[in-house]
């Protein structure tokens, strides 16, 4: 095995829970944090708990609610620009400066 390379291990490295459990054991950190334990998992307690650390569950909603609110306005500023692209294209067949007039020989015809 190499020498220096491997991390330092701390044979009695603490445990501490958030729920104020702390135990012992090996690690290369000193000391570790962690949310759950045993102590408190609704697995071995049979409570349910919700755990939010820093409001994980608001910041999704608040982005699912974002997401939908832009693909709605995307929706609406596509069918604007869409307006305006037919609005454009018929003003470019009608021309303005050329005077219609009907062709003398169909209107006759037409009203036969």
């Amino acid at each position: 095995m190499k020498e220096k390379i491997h991390p330092q291990y701390y044979p009695n490295a603490t445990v501490v829970c958030a729920c104020g459990n702390t135990w012992q054991t090996g690690s290369t950190k000193e000391q570790l944090n962690t949310d759950i334990c045993s102590k408190c998992h609704p697995f071995f307690t049979g409570q349910q708990r919700i755990v939010d650390t820093g409001g994980k569950v608001e910041r999704f909603t608040s982005k699912v609610e974002r997401a939908a609110k832009l693909r709605s306005q995307v929706k609406e500023m596509s069918v604007a620009r869409e307006e305006r692209r037919r609005a454009r294209a018929l003003v470019e067949i009608v021309d303005t400066d050329e005077s219609v007039e009907p062709i003398e020989g169909l209107a006759e015809d037409a009203n036969s």
